[in-house]
């Protein structure tokens, strides 16, 4: 079973940028999609970010689209998440997860599409 741990969190002002990594073993880490989820207090977790096996696609929600990166180097078995430009709601628990071996352009990522979940680090955005 493949298995992820994040770091990278931590307290930033609104505005400022931040890189989260996670670090993975267990598994053939390039055989597999990856993404990122969080989860802010009151609410449900939901999906922030998605790269294909090999790099080459990457999937976004509305709300951090423009905003944030996800990349992977599968070399070094790590996926990562650079933030830009953050706001106070993009405080929460983030997440790395594994994604299925096989997506295509119209993958809509969701939760069920996931496991092996990591964790999670703590980012906290102080307006």
């Amino acid at each position: 079973q493949l298995q992820l741990v994040e770091s990278g969190g931590g307290l930033v002002q609104a505005g400022e940028s931040l890189t989260l990594s996670c670090a993975a073993s267990g598994l053939p880490f390039s055989s597999y999609a990856m993404g990122w989820f969080r989860l802010a207090p009151g609410k449900e977790r939901e999906f922030v970010a998605a790269i294909g096996r090999d790099g080459g696609m990457g999937y976004y929600a509305y709300s951090v689209k423009g905003r944030f990166t996800i990349s992977r180097d599968n070399a070094k078995n790590m996926l990562y998440l650079h933030m830009n430009s953050l706001k106070a709601e993009d405080t929460a628990v983030y997440y790395c997860a594994r994604g299925p071996a096989d997506v295509n352009a119209r993958w809509a990522p969701t939760e069920r599409d996931f496991g092996s979940w990591g964790q999670g680090t703590q980012v906290t955005i102080s307006s």
